[in-house]
């Protein structure tokens, strides 16, 4: 799934002469053995993030709201015996919180399963004093081999949220990922995805050593990045059997007070559909 440098950038982000040249000089990538052992210790790494960042890195997602007003538009559905359902959401990669909680204020009539691959995220998720387990249903599951039908039923998902979690993961795996989500959610139903795109000012920030492979980057803390082009994400959420609704990249800035710039930030978001099969009889 690696694909070749693009020179100059894409229509949402044209690099200068000294980006283009920092991502030519970038191109050794690290060693076999230290790619294994990241992949080793994806979980072990996370996990030791969220005890060093508690609930204190990441702010709450209210801009999640109206990026996607589907989550808020959301309500009960009526079953043939009169008693209401409530929507159910899968929110992957549910970190400590920052996307569940503001979601159960906004909308009462979603049902959310949480999950992520770090014990101690999901510790703080339930310590949360907006947990209520009648709302919310928050587990460990780490999504490249575990499967979330041990939690999940099968084809009960409304809508899934994936937001910064498949750049995290290795490209090699994400197909697999996406088949572990597509086989929870109803046919129909839609994921919702906001993650890192190509040439994000982070990605031109890693210094030589960091890099794994094309667009896929380490962290000092030993945590991955992977960088999406609208084309790489229409590929592997196309070869995990979704159909493309929505994809684009969406441009902001960033004002970094301590080092007083503003800096441009690349994300690529989507809307992406489980199909629905008819039956040929009928």
């Amino acid at each position: 799934m690696a694909e070749g440098s693009e020179a100059l950038g894409h229509h949402a982000r044209l690099l200068t002469k000294t980006e283009e040249e920092h991502l030519k000089r970038d191109s050794q990538t690290i060693t076999d053995f230290k790619r294994n052992k990241l992949e080793q210790e994806a979980k072990k790494n996370w996990d030791l993030f969220y005890k060093r960042n508690a609930t204190n890195f990441f702010k709450d997602r209210h801009w999640i709201t109206r990026e996607f007003p589907e989550l808020v538009q959301q309500s009960c559905d009526q079953s043939c015996d009169g008693s209401s359902r409530k929507c159910v959401l899968l929110e992957t990669g549910c970190g400590v919180g920052n996307t569940v909680f503001p979601l159960l204020e906004e909308n009462p009539h979603l049902f959310v399963y949480a999950c992520d691959f770090s014990p101690r995220a999901i510790e703080f998720v339930k310590a949360h004093h907006g947990y209520n387990g009648d709302s919310c249903t928050a587990f460990v599951c780490d999504l490249t081999k575990d499967s979330l039908e041990e939690t999940v039923p099968r084809d009960s998902v409304d809508v899934v949220s994936m937001f910064f979690v498949l750049s995290a993961i290795s490209p090699e795996k994400m197909t697999t990922v996406l088949q572990n989500i597509l086989a929870v959610m109803k046919p129909g139903g839609c994921l919702l995805f906001r993650d890192y795109g190509l040439y994000d000012h982070a990605m031109l920030r890693f210094a030589r050593g960091h890099k794994i492979s094309d667009n896929f980057y380490v962290r000092q803390d030993g945590t991955r990045a992977y960088y999406f082009s609208e084309e790489m994400l229409s590929a592997v959420m196309t070869e995990a059997g979704f159909i493309i609704q929505e994809r684009r990249y969406v441009q902001k800035e960033t004002v970094n007070f301590k080092e007083d710039i503003c800096v441009p930030r690349i994300f690529l978001q989507g809307r992406f559909v489980k199909p629905i099969i008819c039956d040929a009889e009928s």
